[in-house]
């Protein structure tokens, strides 16, 4: 059976806006050349892919399939295009990275700075993503490598042992709490917090921890990075949740206070997510197994 990519197109769009004339528009076609399509493809595949009603269309079951797969064939043309441009233009290979926060800001930049050393006709494509997400990122195929925090549930990928770290509140010598052995985040939830970006994975991760409590984060100010957090919270602007390998590295420069959170959640394991590591290009094997020798070798150096 062959498919064309036009149909392909046309059904996410249906998917999309459930209404035949917006999903004729978005794939550039007229609308009775868009249902001549859709009742081609039904006719050759032998059963319906759309409920069609006065409010308009949308997928039946086998529908709902084909519209998934069509997504994961569209997205691969696209990074297909995509790397042949830069195979034009000299680039040799391309790696697509989905990690969390801690990951992106701690950890990656002196590896993938080597490795970029190393390799220099290789691209990277790095972007910060939820846990969650970057699972199913890199089962549908959207990433090469994900570099997920806590207990996910991955499937058939392989999870690979990266990094340990812990999730800590961070406060000014002088609050309430500094003094603390360790404390529970939901003692936290009346205090005003230092927060990186809404958009970022670690705000939305901890914003879903207040939410689980009944309770929400009383935002002060957010900023751009761990760093001017770190400051921020040293003037006693607010309080906020830090990694531990960040919050230690700053209080060498810094009056903040480290207490550690009672929560199972703040127990951070970075692993390295991947469809199959023998099945990765060999520039995009050497760099993961880069990283876990990298991990090893700063798990022995940890105190």
């Amino acid at each position: 059976m062959h498919f064309d990519f036009v149909d392909l197109r046309l059904l996410v769009h249906l998917a999309d806006t459930r209404n035949l004339a917006r999903a004729a528009e978005r794939s550039h076609l007229s609308a009775p050349a868009a249902s001549n399509r859709i009742r081609n493809l039904e006719r050759d595949l032998g059963f319906p892919l759309l409920y069609r009603s006065s409010q308009g269309m949308t997928p039946t079951p086998a529908g709902e399939a084909f519209v998934h797969h069509a997504r994961l064939v569209l997205e691969q043309v696209q990074h297909l295009a995509g790397d042949m441009q830069e195979y034009g233009e000299g680039i040799k290979g391309h790696v697509r990275i989905w990690a969390n926060t801690t990951a992106i800001s701690e950890f990656l930049p002196a590896a993938l700075s080597t490795f970029l050393r190393d390799y220099p006709d290789v691209n990277i494509d790095l972007r910060e993503v939820l846990s969650g997400e970057i699972v199913k990122g890199v089962a549908d195929g959207a990433t090469d490598i994900g570099i997920v925090a806590g207990n996910v549930h991955a499937g058939q990928l392989e999870l690979l042992p990266y990094l340990d770290d812990r999730l800590v509140l961070v406060t000014a010598q002088h609050h309430r709490l500094a003094r603390q052995q360790s404390v529970d985040f939901a003692q936290t939830l009346d205090d005003n917090y230092v927060s990186l970006p809404t958009s970022s994975a670690i705000h939305m991760f901890i914003d879903n921890a207040a939410q689980a409590l009944g309770g929400r984060i009383k935002l002060r100010i957010q900023v751009g990075n761990f760093e001017s957090a770190c400051r921020m919270i040293e003037a006693g602007v607010g309080i906020g949740v830090v990694p531990q390998s960040i919050a230690r590295r700053h209080a060498r420069s810094m009056s903040i206070a480290i207490i550690p959170l009672n929560d199972a959640w703040a127990e951070r394991k970075l692993k390295i997510c991947v469809r199959a590591l023998a099945e990765l290009p060999p520039f995009a094997r050497t760099l993961v197994e880069g990283l876990m020798a990298d991990a090893a070798a700063a798990s022995i150096r940890r105190p």
